[in-house]
């Protein structure tokens, strides 16, 4: 059943893929689990247009029917959201990238996990990040970026939130594409997560240590 609804959302099978969401759920199978399918075949996905194999129409529609899932995935999470949020978090892909895939599936997960999420979207330009980390007070700035040249939008972000003397009040968390500890370097951020539960970890880690 897993395998199945990873490889029908990376085969773009809608239909397909919504039943077997709905199947697991009526089987009471933890969502958790199911959304961490959802995320593997949305990295297949993410595979196949790196490869050229797909194409943006492809990501954007792969995109729509994660949204249906976690949309039925939902209900059953939401004891999680109404604790005490743990704290806020400024999120959006960076500028000059527009996939919003892994953005959205991290943005969901920290949400569900306690967080608030203010979600800037993408193609956000480093401005966009500064303004809203210094009107909300976030603690936690998260840039994700699905292409290489991403790096550089990340890493002119981060020098942007240091010229703007917030540097010493945010911790910044990147993810997204062929992330890796090179790369976290080279931008300067404090840390990457290879995945939404990574990111969650990050997350919690940094609002306990505060």
């Amino acid at each position: 059943m897993a395998g199945n609804l990873v490889n029908a959302l990376a085969d773009l099978k809608e239909e397909e893929a919504l039943k077997i969401v709905k199947d697991r759920l009526n089987a009471n199978e933890e969502p958790l689990k199911i959304l961490e399918d959802a995320r593997k075949g949305m990295e297949i996905v993410g595979k196949r247009f790196a490869d050229s194999e797909y194409f943006i129409p492809d990501l954007v529609y792969s995109g729509e029917i994660l949204k249906e899932a976690t949309e039925l995935v939902k209900p059953k999470l939401t004891k999680a959201t109404e604790s005490k949020k743990l704290g806020k978090i400024v999120f959006g892909t960076v500028a000059g990238d527009i996939h919003d895939i892994g953005k959205d599936i991290v943005a969901f997960m920290l949400d569900v996990n306690g967080f608030e999420v203010i979600d800037l979207g993408v193609d956000t330009p480093a401005q966009k990040f500064i303004d809203k980390a210094k009107e909300t007070g976030a603690p936690i700035v998260g840039l994700s970026g699905f292409l290489a040249l991403s790096f550089d939008s990340m890493k002119d972000t981060v020098e942007a939130i240091q010229a703007a003397g917030l540097r010493d009040k945010v911790k910044i968390m990147i993810g997204g594409g062929q992330i890796s500890e090179e790369i976290r370097k080279y931008t300067g951020a404090d840390a990457f997560g290879k995945d939404a539960m990574a990111a969650v970890a990050l997350a919690k880690k940094w609002v306990i240590a505060d």
